[in-house]
């Protein structure tokens, strides 16, 4: 049991390749998309960018291939075809373990929060139909709620704001690299789940101060991971 005298409060859940097993639909749409551009993103490099805006992750391979800066036409161009692509796929199941992690967080009296670079309406929607009375709307921090993604922290700067929370009051999990920088530059305690094939160091790199293999791992590992998280705060 959470002590009374234990300052969390909240967990803030990234949401693809978290809650939802859709990374490799936006890894492949983002890898066909910008194909069909003359642009070069293979599927495992889309892992590495996650957690960014479709935008900034548009901008970036432009100026590296290209030399300049995205138009804002290209960018809508590229962005509607990548939603459009995403959306031939079937619907993303719910990562293993993450209903289950989830109805143990709200067990223990934490706020569950959703934080999350996409803008892709579809899943987004699927939250309360996959995840019904977890996640409150209003405290959700989307890609059309910051100006910034990840790896900048003003997303888990903003959820932190939204939930009337101080950043030693919650855990964040992530499993991209870029969200695990964002959130630990956010001054959050911050879990990694490694969903994808990025290797283990990647996240470790990125800052993490835990790693498990999946979801399930954590959902099985969540009391003693936060009786321990407990003892280490002050």
């Amino acid at each position: 049991m959470i002590q009374q005298n234990f300052k969390l409060k909240a967990v803030l859940f990234d949401m693809d390749g978290v809650l939802f097993d859709s990374m490799p639909y936006h890894a492949n749409s983002w890898h066909k998309v910008m194909h069909a551009h003359g642009l070069n993103l293979s599927r495992e490099e889309a892992y590495l960018h996650e957690g960014r805006t479709g935008s900034g992750t548009i901008n970036l391979i432009c100026q590296r291939q290209l030399g300049r800066d995205a138009t804002p036409e290209e960018i809508k161009s590229i962005y509607k075809e990548k939603s459009r692509e995403f959306n031939t796929y079937p619907e993303a199941t719910r990562m293993p373990g993450a209903w289950e992690l989830l109805q143990k967080v709200k067990a223990a009296g934490l706020l569950p929060m959703v934080v999350t670079g996409s803008g892709q309406a579809s899943l987004l929607d699927r939250l309360e139909e996959n995840f019904p009375g977890m996640f409150r709307r209003e405290l959700m921090v989307t890609a059309f709620d910051v100006k910034h993604g990840k790896p900048d922290p003003e997303p888990y700067l903003m959820a932190l704001q939204k939930g009337g929370l101080n950043a030693d009051e919650a855990i964040v999990i992530e499993n991209a690299p870029l969200g695990i920088q964002a959130a630990v530059a956010a001054g959050i305690f911050t879990i990694a789940v490694n969903t994808g094939p990025l290797d283990d160091q990647v996240l470790l790199d990125a800052g993490a101060d835990a790693l498990f293999p999946s979801m399930q791992a954590l959902c099985d590992g969540w009391e003693e991971l936060i009786n321990n998280k407990k003892g280490h705060t002050h």
